[in-house]
Order: C-alpha cells, then structure tokens, then sequence
C-alpha cells in the first residue's frame, strides 16, 4: 500500500463501529450493577438518579428481573416514581404483586395517568376488592368508560379498545378541525386519525391528521377520508383483531357496538401486543409448558405448569413401548433393531414437529384455509415422501456396512419412507382435526404427532423386520 493511500485506509478504520459486546436496546450490565448495588446500600437517591433517564419499559424489565426479595427493597425505594406508564409495562405475571406494594396515593395517581384500555388490562385479572379500589381511583367518566369496556366478553375487541376518541361531523372543514383541536382542552396523548361520524355517532370514514394538515383549510374532511378505513366489532376476537390490523396494515380502527355506534378505537401498538402475545401462547403451547409461562414465575408455578403435560408424554410413551413389547421376541433374536429403531422413531417425529410447526403458525396467521387446504396437504405429503426416499438411502448405507445385513438396511429404508410420509401428514392432519373440533391446535397436536411417530414407526420397522427376516 502507498504512502498516499495509507490515510485514507486508516479513515476508514476508524470509522467503523467497534464490536458491540451487549445489546444497544437493553441497559448496560454496568448500569444494572449499580442499580443493584444502589437497592442492596437502600439509596433512594441514587436509585432515582440511574434510573430517571430510562424508558418506562426498561424500568418495567428491571423490576421483572429482580426476585420477590429485591422487588420489595425497590418498591420500598422507588415506589413514589411509580408512574402509569412503568405499571402499563410490567408484566402481568408480577403486576398484582407490585400492586399490592404501592403507597394508595402513587397507585391512584399512576391509574389516573393511563389510557382506559390499560386500565382494563390493568383490573380485568384482579379480585373485586382490588378492582374496585383502582377504579374509585378515577373519574366517574373515566370510571364509566372502563366499566363499559368489562361488561365485553374477555379477550374481545371491547377489552381491548380506548375510549378516549377524537371524532368530527364529516360535512367539517379541515380549518374547522384544527380549530378544534386547538380549543379543547382535553384529548389523547396519542392519536392517529379522526373518525368522521354521522348524526347518530356511526363512524362513516377517518382521516389521517398528517393528511390533514397538508390540506387546505376549506377542503372538507370527507374528501380526504382513507380507503383503509373498516370498523371492528366490540365483540370481534382480539385474535381477529390483530390479524386484521396485520393484514390491511392499519394504524387505528374504530371499534362499534351491536347498532354500529362508535364505542371507542384500537390503536396498532395494542394489536401488535395481542398478535406478539398469540404467538408465544403458540410457542408454550407447543412446548407444553403453559401459555402463561413466564420467568417471574414461581418453582411451585412453573411445576404446576409443566407437570400435566409431561404426565401426557409419559402415558404416550407407554403407548409406544407398548408396540415395542409385541415385538419383544423379534428383538430378543436380532439385536441390531434395538439398535436401529430409535432412529427410525427420532426422524419421525423431528419431520413431524417441523410440518407441525408450520401448521400452526399457518392456521394462526389464517394463511392455512378451505381453499388452499388439500393443496397444502399433497405438498406435505410429497415433501415426507422424499424425505423418506433420501434418508432411507443413507440410512440403508448405513446399516449395510455397519450390520453387513442387505435385508436389515432394506428393511429400514422401507420403515424411514413410511414414517416419514405419515410424519408429514400427521403433522398437518391433526392440527386441522384438532382447529375444526374447536381446540386450540397448538395445545395438543405435538403430543399427538410424536405418538403417532413413534407408533408407525415403531410397527412399521419391528413389522417389516419379522416378515422379512425371520
């Protein structure tokens, strides 16, 4: 390298960002030490100095962090900065908890500070005593609003709307909007639209305030009425809900009652919660350790949770080693299939959880329909029969050379194409079984699949090789 090029490889370097040893989104471990030293020393003030400039949720994160020992220690320090932001953010497994352990005036004032949607996530899961002491709290039109939104069936759209709504006759102005809004002396922290609603409050259109804003003063809010708009019933599913705001790519949607009058709106950030939320109940439910799995929870919760489900394992492999036992004899005179029918079942059933896997995720996005279903299924089933084709090749190899049998590795091959092709189908078949019975595909299905794997799986190689070599 030249003389003349040498400075500007060496600009270069210096401009590149240095390796980043921790995640730039959550707090530095050396900041966490000294909030943890600052509750073990019982120091408000510097308590309250490290954690001033933090975002409410990451506040959220270090109270889950600590254990039921050091969240009492900072609640007793920080319990006055409690605010309606940090409450709305602390999960829902250790939110009583930290309830309990709120001065009465920082718990009233904090409620006071949140949207009527987080107060209803807030007091829906909580004992009458509790709920009542939160919702004397707020303002009797506040208090009104949340009633309203408990009398909702639980996980529906009325749950989980706001009423807190900015809405306009549509024959307004944009001027007339404006002026408005910098009347009124109360509205939203945030908001994304105004709802355009008829004499008889049915909400007809919205309009996007940056749209607005660009517009002329006397062009009329109808005219600039979106084409995304949709209402969403107070009873729809919450499930719905986020798949809809997911699919049209919404932003805000007014939520109606049964005579299509304006109750109230969803924003994105609640759909988003709700559609992050039904995938990890989908995850723990596939692992089987409880849709409410957290890692705040107890030993005693988590046993509780995880217990059931590996009790269900068990009866499944007695199952499976009930079909072993049939062939006890075939066993007890070739040795080699002791050896070699684990394999045939752990590739059954990792083919299974990976068809599975997408199963589910398809049914819960609605990707996985009545139209496409069948096709879906084929495709499924000729990928497991190609699987089965690849590996009894290599499995075959395998047994031939290390058993010198040609009947044994074809016994195999044969055994690895059938339960890999029933693998695939099982995957797929019992997840839509399970969906049109009205259970929840991804409480049961693994459970079910790796039963059924292991059981073909298991005759199918113990079945082959009694006919053909014995």
């Amino acid at each position: 390298m030249s003389d003349d090029e040498r400075p500007e490889a060496e600009d270069q370097i210096a401009e590149m960002p240095p390796e980043r040893e921790e995640d730039e989104f959550l707090p530095r471990r050396e900041l966490l030490e000294q909030i943890d030293t600052a509750i073990e020393a019982g120091d408000a003030a510097r308590l309250n100095e490290l954690l001033e400039p933090m975002h409410a949720a990451d506040i959220a994160d270090i109270i889950e962090r600590l254990d039921a020992s050091g969240r009492r220690d900072f609640l007793a320090l920080y319990s006055g900065e409690i605010d309606g932001e940090i409450l709305s953010e602390i999960d829902e497994s250790i939110r009583e908890e930290v309830l309990e352990q709120l001065p009465p005036e920082v718990l009233a004032e904090a409620v006071r500070e949140m949207d009527s949607d987080d107060v209803v996530d807030l007091v829906e899961d909580l004992d009458e005593p509790e709920r009542a002491e939160i919702l004397a709290a707020l303002d009797d039109s506040d208090r009104a609003a949340v009633q309203q939104s408990l009398t909702y069936p639980e996980y529906s759209a009325g749950r989980l709307m706001q009423s807190e709504v900015v809405t306009a006759p549509e024959h307004w102005t944009v001027g007339d909007m404006i002026d408005f809004l910098r009347a009124e002396e109360w509205l939203p922290e945030q908001f994304y639209h105004v709802i355009l609603v008829d004499p008889r409050r049915h909400p007809v259109g919205y309009v996007q305030l940056g749209r607005m804003l660009a517009s002329r003063r006397d062009v009329t809010l109808n005219e600039l009425s979106e084409e995304s708009f949709r209402t969403i019933s107070a009873y729809a599913d919450e499930g719905d809900v986020a798949y809809a705001f997911n699919q049209y790519h919404l932003i805000s949607a007014p939520v109606v009652d049964k005579d299509d009058r304006l109750v109230g709106v969803i924003t994105i950030d609640d759909a988003m919660s709700v559609l992050d939320e039904e995938h990890e109940e989908d995850i723990l439910r596939l692992a089987g350790v409880g849709e409410e799995s957290a890692i705040t929870d107890t030993v005693i919760e988590t046993l509780r949770q995880r217990l059931p489900w590996l009790m269900v394992n068990l009866v499944t492999a007695i199952v499976a080693s009930l079909v072993i036992a049939v062939f006890e004899t075939t066993i007890q005179q070739i040795v080699a299939l002791a050896v070699l029918m684990p394999i045939v079942a752990s590739m059954g059933g990792n083919a299974g959880t990976q068809t599975l896997t997408v199963a589910v995720r398809a049914l819960a996005t609605k990707s996985l329909t009545g139209g496409n279903v069948w096709r879906v299924v084929k495709r499924e089933a000729a990928v497991g029969v190609l699987n089965g084709l690849a590996f009894a090749v290599v499995m075959g190899v395998v047994a031939w050379i290390w058993f010198d049998g040609m009947s044994l590795a074809a016994v195999i091959g044969i055994a690895m194409i059938i339960n890999l092709a029933i693998a695939a189908l099982a995957g797929i078949l019992i997840p839509l079984t399970l969906e049109k019975l009205g259970a929840d595909p991804a409480l049961a299905s693994g459970t079910f699949v790796t039963t059924v794997t292991d059981v073909v799986g298991f005759f199918a190689f113990l079945g082959l090789a009694s006919a053909v070599l014995l």
